[in-house]
């Protein structure tokens, strides 16, 4: 299986499967004298966990990082960084009912038709168990990168929406309730929403809004590797995730040039910021903010049709713990893949100036 590493020089690899003995990762390419405090990328790790609230998953699982390489006496020594955090609380006979049939709009059948074979015990690889180790990457990418500030937040859930400019938002309230929206009006209708989902035996999706604020000027590469490609490439490599938007973006296409262009202050600063703080894939100094919109989890609690290996039309339902709505949790994912991203574009423009 290819595709299980991200980056061009800070590069994480990531390993396991849900069901397995332990999930884990590699980082290369970190500077070395790098001071980190673990006690942070817990703290990261602990945002995303399972069994959080009420409102997401039940799987207990502590997700204690244990680093095995790359750190002596609290900073980084240049070579690779392992780590793994042990699986605690598997259930793997709950799955035995999709050991042959697939659920609809899941990995299940295209992994099957891909390698010929399946780990279903909670979706293997293909599970968001894996983005725990994009945490912990993200996590020391962001103590890389101190002057950087990354900020993620529930933007809405199904049709609620949290109607005000990122410029207006106390990212103080993120974490005072279970959905991480910063506004306690709309967090309060969304919780109660996703446990009205949740009794239905159904699940909602929503989007994830991100801000990163103190870019340097600079950061992205020319044609393929835009900043907000590789951005919109990490967004859409995490489970669920269906779009990707920055800046003006779609609402964008509606506006005229003479209202949608950035007006330059003398201190090549803009007056607007609908370019998201990106003009031609490259960093601008302004804030950079957008959208990761999320699907609803496939698994449900209802009756659906479906079909088997053989082919054949069966009755499926689902069972086991599962996410009502992955996007209280995926804030983090997404603060973790941007600062990837951001600390990757930061080593290339040094080795770029050598």
């Amino acid at each position: 299986m290819a595709g299980n590493t991200f980056g061009t020089v800070f590069k994480l690899t990531t390993f396991g499967e849900s069901h397995g003995v332990a999930i884990g990762g590699v980082i290369d390419g970190c500077p070395a004298g790098i001071s980190l405090d673990l006690d942070k990328i817990q703290e990261e790790l602990d945002k995303r966990r399972p069994g959080q609230s009420a409102i997401v998953t039940q799987r207990k699982e502590p997700d204690t990082v244990e680093f095995l390489s790359g750190i002596f006496e609290g900073k980084t020594t240049g070579t690779p960084i392992g780590f793994t955090i042990k699986n605690a609380n598997q259930k793997s006979k709950d799955y035995s009912h999709i050991k042959d049939s697939y659920r609809p709009s899941h990995a299940d059948y295209t992994y099957d038709e891909k390698y010929g074979v399946r780990d279903y015990r909670g979706g293997g690889r293909s599970s968001a168990r894996e983005t725990a180790c994009r945490v912990v990457g993200g996590a020391i990418a962001k103590q890389l990168l101190p002057q950087i500030s990354i900020t993620a937040y529930t933007a809405s859930v199904g049709h609620i929406k949290l109607d005000k400019e990122y410029k207006d938002i106390d990212f103080s309230l993120i974490e005072s309730n279970p959905v991480r929206c910063p506004d306690t009006a709309s967090a309060d209708k969304m919780e109660a929403y996703i446990r009205e989902i949740r009794a239905q035996g159904d699940t909602v999706g929503g989007t994830v809004q991100c801000v990163i604020k103190n870019v340097p000027k600079g950061l992205g590469e020319p044609v393929f590797d835009r900043l907000h490609a590789q951005l919109g490439k990490a967004m859409l490599s995490i489970n669920a995730v269906k779009g990707f938007e920055y800046g003006s973006g779609f609402e964008g296409t509606a506006m005229k040039g003479s209202d949608h262009n950035d007006l330059f202050n003398t201190d090549g600063s803009t007056r607007t910021n609908l370019s998201g703080g990106i003009q031609g894939g490259i960093s601008n100094g302004m804030d950079i903010y957008f959208n990761v919109a999320f699907k609803p989890v496939a698994t449900i609690m209802q009756k659906q049709q479906t079909i088997n290996s053989k082919g054949e039309e069966v009755e499926m339902v689902g069972k086991g713990r599962h996410d009502p709505c992955v996007v209280p949790r995926a804030v983090p994912i997404v603060e973790a893949m941007a600062a990837l991203v951001l600390a990757d574009f930061w080593l290339l423009n040094k080795l770029s100036r050598i």
